[in-house]
């Protein structure tokens, strides 16, 4: 059976959601669905699956620092090892997020990794300080989009297409 790894970090709960709604729908797929915070998964977990979802906030301008952790622990270890697997991305951006995106995907290439879909970027518009360091609360429409993305990865592992 194919396995789908969902990498993600959050804080404030925005990322999180969409994750959930992500692996939710992923999960009614034929497929292995590993969820892991980043802070707990390694090059181990990247080699076991056959396609992946990396999911992070932008913090000023950029991946999250514990997702660049993660990345940075992985790089390596799988380096030449999982050429041609399918991935996608979320971002839970506070105003822009295409630099995060533009990062995780320049890790993807370097790994050689197959991008599915088009970075799918949540803007919550926390533009102050409040705002960010604040509870998100992502919209319903922002998260059939998640989930929509979760279930498409999902599926096109299950039937063989990726």
């Amino acid at each position: 059976m194919p396995s789908l790894l969902i990498v993600y970090h959050s804080k404030t709960g925005g990322t999180r959601q969409m994750v959930e709604a992500a692996a939710e729908a992923a999960g009614k797929e034929e497929i292995e669905l590993v969820v892991k915070k980043a802070s707990q998964a390694g090059p181990d977990d990247v080699l076991k699956a056959d396609g992946y979802l990396f999911a992070t906030p932008e913090n000023l301008a950029a991946i999250a620092g514990l997702m660049k952790d993660f990345y940075d622990r992985s790089y390596y270890p799988v380096l030449g090892k999982i050429e041609g697997r399918p991935y996608a991305q979320m971002v839970c951006a506070g105003t822009d997020g295409e630099n995060a995106a533009r990062q995780t995907a320049r890790i993807a290439k370097g790994w050689r990794l197959k991008a599915i879909a088009e970075p799918l970027i949540v803007c919550v518009n926390a533009d102050s300080k409040d705002k960010i360091l604040a509870d998100k609360s992502i919209l319903q429409s922002d998260l059939d989009r998640c989930a929509q993305l979760g279930q498409s990865l999902a599926a096109g592992l299950s039937m063989g297409i990726f």
